[in-house]
C-alpha cells in the first residue's frame, strides 16, 4: 500500500535525572531531504541518526529534533581555565582613557568561545546515550510511519477513486470514436452536393469514400485509448505496491495526460472534446495527490 510523505512521530524518555524529547516530522518533498537538530553533547550520534532515518523514510523533507533538559549536576560544563586566564588577561592589556573606569564581567566573558566546554563522555556513558537515542529514534519513525499509512490509505482510495472516473469517461470516449469519421462522411457529402447542385457533372462516390477513408485514419484515437487505459490500469495497480511508488505514479500520470492531450487533439468531435476535458481535469487531480506519496 501507498505512504504518504507528511507524518508526525514522538517519543519521550527520562533517565539519569534527564529528561528527552524526540520529534521528526515529515512533508513532501521530490527526493530525501533530513535536517538533524541535536544537543551538542549528543551530536556525536548524529551519523548513526541520519543512516536509521534514511533507511525507513525513502522520500520526503524530514525534520529531527531531540531536545534534552537535564536537571542533575552533570548538567553543567566544564570552564576551560587557561582560556579564561588568556582573555582576561588580553582583556586588562587593553588600554582605557585615564576618566574611564572599566571592570570585566566575568559571566560575559565565560561565554566568549572556548570557555565552557561540555564535559568529556566515558565511553560507557557514550554507547548508552547511543543506545537510547536509538531507541527513541525507531519509536518515533513508527509513529510517523503509522500517520503516513493512515494517510497513505486515504490516498490510494481517492486515487483509485479518480481512476474510476477516467474509465467512465474513457467508456464514452470509445463509443464515440465511430462517430468521428461517419459525422465528417455526411458533412462532406452535403458540403459536395451543395457545391455541385447547379453542375451537370457528379463527384465519383469512390473519391468521396477515399477522402473520408484518409479522415478517418488520421482521426483514429484507438491507439491512444489503449495506451491511456493501460496507464490507469497500471496506475491503480501500484496504489497496491508495497514498494516506493510515488515518482512512478507521477511518471504515469503525465504519461495519461499526453495521451489524453494527443485524443483531444486528433478526435475532432465535440462530445469527445467534452469528456477530454474531464478526463485532463482528473489527470490534473492525481498529479496533485501523487505529489504526497512516498
Amino acid at each position: 500500500m501507498i505512504l504518504s510523505m507528511t507524518g508526525f512521530g514522538m517519543a519521550e524518555r527520562s533517565q539519569g535525572g534527564a529528561d528527552y524529547t524526540l520529534e521528526i516530522r515529515s512533508l513532501n518533498n521530490r527526493y530525501f531531504k533530513a535536517t538533524i537538530k541535536l544537543p551538542e553533547p549528543l551530536q556525536f550520534v548524529e551519523t548513526d541518526v541520519d543512516r536509521m532515518v534514511r533507511a525507513r523514510l525513502g522520500r520526503g523533507s524530514i525534520t529531527y529534533v531531540l531536545r534534552t533538559r537535564n536537571q542533575g549536576p552533570t548538567a553543567g560544563y566544564d570552564i576551560n581555565t587557561a582560556a579564561l586566564e588568556r582573555y582576561v588577561g588580553t582583556i586588562c592589556g587593553v588600554r582605557v582613557p585615564e576618566n574611564i573606569q572599566a571592570t570585566i564581567d566575568l559571566a560575559s566573558v565565560t561565554a566568549l568561545p572556548g570557555v565552557c566546554q561540555p564535559p568529556e563522555i566515558a565511553d560507557e556513558q557514550r554507547a548508552h546515550q547511543t543506545e537510547l537515542v536509538r531507541e527513541m529514534t525507531e519509536e518515533a519513525i513508527d509513529r510517523l510511519l503509522d500517520m503516513r499509512r493512515a494517510e497513505g490509505q486515504a490516498l490510494r482510495d481517492d486515487l483509485l477513486l479518480h481512476c474510476g472516473r477516467l474509465r467512465e469517461h474513457l467508456d464514452a470516449v470509445e463509443q464515440q470514436a465511430p462517430e468521428v469519421a461517419k459525422e465528417h462522411h455526411e458533412r462532406l457529402q452535403k458540403r459536395v452536393e451543395t457545391l455541385l447542385s447547379e453542375g451537370k457533372f457528379e463527384l465519383e462516390q469512390d473519391s468521396l469514400a477515399r477522402e473520408v477513408a484518409i479522415y478517418a485514419d488520421r482521426c483514429d484515437i484507438s491507439e491512444e485509448l489503449a495506451r491511456l487505459r493501460c496507464h490507469v490500469d497500471q496506475f491503480a495497480v501500484m496504489c497496491d505496491s508495497k514498494e516506493h511508488a510515488g515518482r512512478k505514479l507521477d511518471f504515469l500520470a503525465q504519461e495519461m495526460l499526453r495521451e489524453a492531450n494527443t485524443i483531444g487533439s486528433k478526435g475532432n468531435n465535440a462530445t469527445i472534446a467534452r469528456h477530454i476535458i474531464e478526463v485532463k481535469a482528473v489527470i490534473d487531480r492525481l498529479k496533485e495527490q501523487v505529489q504526497n506519496v512516498e
